[in-house]
């Protein structure tokens, strides 16, 4: 996708071989045009896959969910990452560990939101070792539901996580792949295949 491509190149900021920072309009601010558009790839992406419902993790996930939910036309759940008050009976829950901030949650989700006949697109805003989209996914099968497939915003090409995905099975559409981190240089996988045409 090439908008979200160059929005990367222009804005995002390499803080180490393995850390992207996009907060500018993904992670923290949210560009709202390019949610839309984003919302509208998946949409395309996942046409004839059937989705009733999408699931996502607060709070980066949320903003590209929303936008294909809207295309999409179906709910959008998020899966909290803190206890509340409100939310304590009847929780689908997993533990998943967090790369960026180096540490584990317990996600939850209230059954209620998700049914045996559900047809669930995961989304998440990056893809990496796999910890969130597989945490999602657990809670998708203890819902008894189906997965029709995981949209990624940026996928971290490599890490294992798209690879372990695929393996095992899951449709899995990343926007943007970067392939490498060094040197401060963000590398899309696109620019090397061209790389090798030429």
């Amino acid at each position: 996708m090439e908008l979200l491509i160059e929005k990367i190149k222009n804005e995002g900021k390499v803080l180490s071989e393995s850390v992207l920072k996009v907060d500018s309009f993904l992670n923290h601010q949210v560009d709202p045009e390019l949610m839309f558009e984003i919302g509208k790839e998946f949409a395309a992406r996942f046409k004839d896959d059937g989705v009733t419902k999408i699931l996502t993790l607060e709070s980066s996930g949320i903003a590209p969910a929303v936008m294909a939910g809207l295309q999409m036309n179906v709910q959008v759940v998020f899966a909290r990452k803190r206890k509340s008050l409100t939310l304590v009976n009847d929780l689908l829950t997993a533990n998943v560990y967090s790369f960026t901030k180096q540490e584990s949650n317990e996600i939850s989700v209230s059954q209620k939101f998700l049914k045996e006949d559900d047809r669930i697109l995961i989304i998440d805003d990056f893809l990496a070792n796999g910890q969130a989209a597989l945490g999602l996914a657990q809670i998708v099968k203890q819902a008894n539901a189906t997965i029709a497939g995981m949209g990624i915003v940026i996928e971290k090409g490599f890490q294992d996580g798209g690879s372990h995905l695929r393996e095992n099975g899951y449709k899995v559409e990343s926007l943007a792949i970067v392939d490498s981190l060094a040197d401060g240089k963000v590398t899309f996988r696109q620019d090397k295949v061209e790389e090798t045409a030429q």
